[in-house]
């Protein structure tokens, strides 16, 4: 195991540091750069990558007078160590602890910060609390800051963006207090052979700001607004923050060696494995437990044997509203269509060797509902003015009572019906709410506390369910920050997926182009995914090809042999998703050009290349070249619908590529390729 010597204590960490570049080969590594930006940010006395305004006074001139412990240092495990310091205000008795861990595998550091009251007063004013404020120097003119849009219900949702860093502030955040709600906290720093991958983890309202100085970029980010007193006892902490260091050809070696240390230590791990590339089907909304078998005994006498069987909103009692429902908040099933409770379809999913997925939205309280009567006490209400809001609740997961009643039911629930993926949606925009039951000393404060219980369930439903897979849902992709995808996993990246989900109201080429791209944008940070697709032609299916898949049939019989055809696709390709990506052409939502994309698993020397001509291009071939093979070995490329095979050299495929050809518009490609022995 390489020594994690990154923080171990300034003055011994500065004099090792030389012999540890010496032995990496280059101070300029990597881990050489991780090393040294970890002992110059977070262990010197004057430089840590937090600030705030106390008092009205910066944080960088009150720390070094503060009280200050000896840093601890703890290994975790699985090539981490954390290294914890604090401080004391020996006036107002607030306390912060700043929590690090390094990797002995990856050159990536992580912090996050705690601040505590231990006084017996109310604090001064709290403000401008920055989870990272930091500099990096040497940045090239041409230095570019990448990031991809967030999930907005459209073709364009993860759509990569670029822009150039320049003296004018560039600031980023979401809308309405769900992270990932048209804005997307992850970010490449390219400086073209090299760059930091930067995240924040903040499943609530962030903001980021980069700018330019001559040659150096700073980097604020945090909860968007803090500016509160902290009574005594309480205690807030900042977001996540991650940095990974990365050097390569470009900056998709950057975005590789991220997915590679998310992988790595980031997904969730069911049963100590990685999530499953799945396929589920599920029936349609407001219908029972007979209706649910049906449904499923339908694709089984089809001959068709999906992994899970997912209930979707409205097993609750409602009028055929799964929004507007008093079911909404009181999360028991139907006594008319579930009699025995979801029980009797769970049992009947695992004696077929499948599993089950059942919907929720706790977070979200409808008028009449059990938690609405009986404790309004727990309930956030939005402004009075916004009638769309009147009859909803937000259920205040920062009031710990709220929050163990809730996790204590939840729990209790997935261990009574036998539950084994718990997905959990999130259909509302919070932020409001929130602001609302903050006083003019206290804002944020809501916001801080509700991400600690929100983040607290979570962790409690995993404790209490070691196997349980959690999907991210919310309102599609809203909702994937860091912290987050740490504890679930994202199976519908996107509402725009489905015939009544789209936007003109039909499976258009917009849709079927726009997953083309959400797959494109979001592989580049995320390995692991899902959506769904409803047996439409071949176009369509290979459109929406993911590593996990959402299954229907809408057409009736003439639907099998699609899906059939759809599955062998599916199975074919699906490890693929968690190897290395590039994509092949630039990004577009035009109908007129080609879009293509390489999975390669370098381990297992194999991978796939997905390429599609859209509906009005008139390009018969598009020529491409695949990259990170072994430019001495040889690979037989195959196609998948033809079963042809060609063989070329890893040299000719990387510099002169191949010609891939579609004599119609409207077609999708696959090829499978491997490296020959």
């Amino acid at each position: 195991m390489r020594p994690t010597p990154s923080l171990l204590g300034c003055a011994a960490l500065l004099a090792l540091l030389p012999v540890l570049h010496a032995q990496r080969g280059a101070e300029t590594s990597p881990l050489g750069q991780r090393d040294r930006w970890a002992a110059e940010n977070l262990l010197e006395t004057d430089h840590v990558p937090i600030s705030f305004v106390y008092d009205g006074v910066p944080s960088n001139q009150l720390l070094p007078g503060w009280t200050q412990t000896p840093a601890e240092t703890h290994p975790l495990g699985d090539g981490r160590t954390q290294h914890i310091r604090r401080w004391k205000d020996p006036r107002s008795g607030l306390e912060i602890r700043l929590e690090a861990v390094d990797y002995a595998d990856y050159p990536a550091v992580e912090w996050t910060a705690y601040l505590k009251n231990a006084g017996s007063a109310a604090t001064p004013l709290l403000e401008h609390l920055e989870a990272i404020d930091t500099r990096f120097g040497r940045m090239p003119a041409s230095a570019v800051l990448r990031t991809t849009r967030g999930d907005n219900f459209s073709a364009a949702s993860y759509e990569p963006l670029a822009y150039p860093l320049t003296a004018e502030a560039r600031s980023f955040q979401p809308e309405g207090g769900r992270p990932t709600n048209g804005a997307w906290p992850y970010f490449n720093l390219d400086c073209g052979d090299h760059g930091m991958m930067i995240a924040l983890g903040w499943p609530a309202q962030w903001q980021a700001t980069f700018s330019r100085s001559s040659t150096t970029v700073t980097v604020c980010g945090g909860q968007e607004t803090t500016h509160l007193r902290l009574s005594p006892g309480e205690e807030i902490r900042t977001p996540l923050v991650a940095l990974l260091f990365w050097r390569g050809t470009n900056w998709i070696a950057g975005q590789n060696q991220w997915r590679h240390w998310f992988l790595a230590h980031n997904i969730p791990k069911p049963g100590g494995q990685l999530p499953p590339l799945g396929t589920m089907v599920c029936p349609e909304l407001f219908t029972s437990a007979q209706g649910d078998l049906k449904f499923l005994n339908n694709y089984l006498d089809h001959g068709f044997k999906p992994d899970y069987l997912w209930i979707d909103a409205g097993w609750y009692p409602t009028k055929h509203d799964w929004f507007a429902a008093t079911g909404v908040g009181s999360w028991k099933p139907d006594p008319e269509r579930y009699p025995h409770g979801i029980r009797e379809v769970t049992d009947y999913v695992h004696s077929k060797g499948m599993k089950f997925v059942l919907w929720f939205e706790p977070e979200r309280v409808y008028r009449g509902s059990d938690l609405w009567d009986q404790h309004p006490d727990w309930l956030l209400h939005w402004d009075e003015n916004d009638k769309s809001k009147a009859d909803l609740r937000l259920l205040n997961l920062g009031n710990p009572e709220a929050r163990r009643w809730i996790s204590s039911y939840i729990s209790q629930f997935i261990t009574d019906q036998g539950l084994d993926v718990y997905r959990q949606d999130f259909n509302v925009d919070p932020l409001r709410a929130w602001q609302n039951n903050d006083a003019p000393d206290r804002q944020g404060m809501t916001e801080n506390l509700y991400v600690q219980g929100y983040l607290a369930y979570w962790d409690t439903l995993l404790h209490d369910h070691p196997g349980l897979m959690i999907d991210s849902c919310a309102s599609g992709g809203r909702r994937n920050d860091l912290e987050t995808l740490r504890r679930g996993v994202p199976l519908l990246r996107s509402d725009y997926q489905a015939p009544n989900m789209s936007v003109v109201g039909e499976m258009t080429t917009d849709v079927f182009d726009g997953n083309q791209g959400h797959t494109y944008g979001l592989s580049l940070w995320v390995p692991y995914y899902g959506t769904g697709e409803f047996a439409g032609d071949i176009y369509s299916q290979r459109s929406h090809l993911c590593p996990w898949m959402g299954l229907g049939v809408r057409d009736g019989d003439s639907a099998w042999p699609e899906l059939k055809r759809f599955l062998a696709d599916h199975a074919a390709v699906a490890a693929d998703y968690y190897g290395d990506y590039y994509p092949l052409t630039p990004y577009s939502t035009e109908e007129t050009v080609w879009m293509a994309w390489e999975f390669y698993r370098p381990g297992q020397a194999s991978g796939e290349i997905q390429a599609f001509r859209r509906e009005h291009s008139r390009e018969v071939t598009t020529h491409i070249k695949l990259q990170g093979l072994d430019s001495a070995a040889q690979y037989e490329l195959t196609n998948l619908d033809s079963s042809a095979t060609t063989r070329a050299s890893g040299q000719d495929l990387m510099t002169t590529g191949f010609a891939v050809r579609a004599d119609a518009p409207r077609s999708a490609l696959i090829f499978t390729f491997k490296k020959i022995p």
